[in-house]
């Protein structure tokens, strides 16, 4: 069994300076599954929460704004870090408290919002002369890395800084390579996990899923995630609304069993699916029946997700190309969103090749795996 870095609190008390406010989630929880809130309260100065993407209870829709709040449980304040206005600290935000501590699980992938907002509490920390202080977490996927590293040009909240679909860090290094890169400067304290070592999964933790946000209800969705999500970027569903968001991937315009027979003839590593016809109860197609497929994992091992994403990407725009397209920007001028997630715009090319994307996925992904070095704190065994 593993330790959060929460769990060691008590060791790094003399780090939780004057007044403390606690950046967290659902997921901000002790091994013994105590709330990080109230660990806090009982430990020092808590006087400010602060709430990112989904708020501080998990009770905010995905994508969707909300404004400041109380915290009914623990009677604190909370400030929003997902309005329409902003997501950054601001000025009177920064001068409610001294410390600020972080403890947010999240999946290992670029696409989730958790570490944009880690990236701009760096950055405004640093601006303001305030201590960041981040409660570590494990990598559900471990030392995985996979994917092709962002692209400044599509650079937004879900995809922040140069990294691949699967990083392989803890939300810790993440944060010290971040700072280093940043030339940022911040007064930094990472509080380490105990007993963790770098090839670990969420298999070796001996500790139950917490769900980091509601699209995430099991360990094999955060599997999955890194290569459906970018099917969130189309006019396919990529699950929400379903009883297996990630996992359940179709469209009103797809028939189960002949996109479930052209899937399985791909032979994906360690993936089969089966044909299955479902009704959204929310997000694209709510109401509306579509046919699809349901994602199985036979070996996690040899799942490559991101690899997957291109492949389901690749199938869906061969069989169905005159009804299969690409979600518009969400702004005037923007860049339509599945190049947001993917981290580049080849996919706006109609002639694009899986292989060639492939390829130089695996070429960026290596050179990362060198770049990421320095800022691994944990042994590749215990």
């Amino acid at each position: 069994m593993i330790f959060f870095g929460v769990d060691r609190i008590s060791e790094y008390r003399g780090i939780l300076t004057g007044r403390v406010a606690l950046l967290t989630a659902p997921s901000g929880r002790t091994s013994g599954n105590r709330s990080t809130i109230a660990v806090l309260q009982e430990c020092c100065d808590l006087v400010l929460l602060l709430a990112p993407e989904h708020g501080v209870r998990g009770d905010k829709a995905a994508g969707a704004l909300f404004a400041d709040e109380t915290d009914e449980d623990s009677g604190l304040p909370v400030r929003s870090l997902y309005t329409k206005e902003s997501k950054r600290l601001s000025a009177e935000t920064l001068e409610k408290f001294d410390t600020l501590v972080y403890d947010i699980a999240d999946v290992g992938c670029r696409y989730y919002t958790f570490i944009s907002t880690l990236k701009f509490c760096i950055a405004d920390c640093a601006r303001a002369g305030k201590r960041l202080v981040v409660l570590d977490r494990p990598n559900p996927l471990g030392d995985r890395v996979e994917g092709g590293v962002l692209q400044d040009a599509v650079s937004s909240f879900v995809g922040c800084h140069s990294l691949p679909v699967c990083y392989g860090l803890t939300c810790g290094e993440l944060a010290l390579m971040l700072n280093q890169e940043l030339h940022a400067g911040c007064d930094l304290h990472v509080v380490p996990c105990a007993g963790l070592a770098r090839h670990m999964t969420f298999r070796d933790w001996g500790l139950p899923w917490v769900m980091p946000s509601m699209g995430i209800p099991r360990y094999e969705t955060a599997l999955l995630y890194p290569g459906t999500c970018l099917i969130e970027g189309t006019n396919c569903s990529e699950g929400r609304g379903t009883a297996d968001p990630f996992a359940i991937i179709g469209a009103p315009f797809i028939k189960a069993e002949a996109f479930c027979t052209a899937f399985n003839a791909l032979h994906c590593p360690g993936v089969v699916a089966t044909p299955v016809y479902f009704t959204p109860t929310a997000s694209k197609h709510q109401g509306i029946l579509c046919g699809g497929i349901h994602l199985h994992i036979l070996d996690e091992a040899l799942v490559k997700p991101v690899e997957l994403g291109v492949t389901l990407l690749d199938l869906l725009r061969t069989l169905y190309p005159a009804d299969f397209r690409l979600l518009p920007p969400h702004q005037a001028g923007g860049r339509p969103f599945l190049s947001l997630l993917a981290g580049h715009r080849d996919f706006e090319n109609p002639g694009w090749r899986p292989e060639e994307i492939l390829r130089r996925y695996e070429e960026e992904s290596s050179n990362f795996r060198r770049r990421k070095a320095p800022f691994e704190i944990y042994p590749t065994e215990c």
